[in-house]
């Protein structure tokens, strides 16, 4: 289906575009907000890239939909559904994605860089580095984020605001392999988060600010806490 067939039926009211084939498609600044794109098609192609910058997609369906490598930078994806969604490699830079729904989506290589994710949920999220690009999660907010059970593998999370995120039982920890190192999260914004049960192992939290996080059964081995400010609100030596 072409771009503007899908517009001129959008504008007349229809909404379900489920299983649409957009690859490589140019989207940048459309408004499609609580359009249907379920299971849609809508990664690069070999020689292409699908573009959604600036896109405005809040409350839309993107369930199961296949976003390999697309851009949706500075896109509005605000109480979108992600769930199962797979955006490996996407670019998500300062993206607005408040309050979105992304269970189980595969965010590996994914670049979030100054991402709002305020209120998001995120439970079990694989943010596993590609095989040549760590994701990028810097000052991303994930204030309240539900993030339990993330794999959050060398992920680049430094002055990142997680303050009352769930990471009940997350893997922050190293891989196996060199491009699995653990994540950095030096000067990350941890107040009131929930690290229960988290594998901290390795991880750098170098100045980060710990207090009133609950590390009930964190694994902290060999983690970097130089700086950082702990629950109980002294600083680490």
């Amino acid at each position: 289906m072409k771009v503007d067939e899908i517009l001129e039926r959008y504008a007349a009211g229809e909404r379900d575009f489920s299983r649409v084939n957009l690859r490589s498609a140019e989207l940048t600044q459309l408004r499609l907000q609580e359009v249907n794109f379920s299971a849609a098609d809508l990664r690069q192609a070999r020689l292409g890239k699908t573009n959604l910058v600036r896109a405005n997609l809040s409350n839309a369906d993107l369930s199961e939909a296949i976003l390999l490598g697309a851009d949706l930078s500075e896109a509005d994806l605000s109480n979108s559904r992600l769930r199962d969604a797979d955006l490996s490699g996407a670019k998500l830079v300062r993206t607005n994605l408040e309050a979105a729904y992304l269970n189980k989506a595969s965010l590996c290589g994914v670049n979030l860089s100054g991402a709002n994710l305020h209120r998001a949920t995120l439970f079990d999220v694989d943010f596993r580095p590609t095989s040549d690009r760590r994701s990028d999660l810097t000052q991303t907010d994930f204030s309240n984020a539900d993030l339990s059970y993330a794999n959050l593998r060398a992920a680049l999370l430094s002055q990142a605001n997680l303050e009352g995120a769930k990471l009940c039982r997350a893997n922050l920890s190293a891989g196996m392999w060199p491009s699995e190192p653990a994540a950095d999260l030096r000067e990350a914004n941890l107040r009131e988060a929930d690290l229960s049960y988290a594998d901290l192992t390795g991880v750098i939290l170098c100045q980060a600010d710990l207090r009133g996080a609950d590390l009930t059964g964190t694994i902290l081995d060999k983690t970097d806490l130089r700086g950082a400010i702990m629950p109980d609100g002294t600083v680490h030596d």
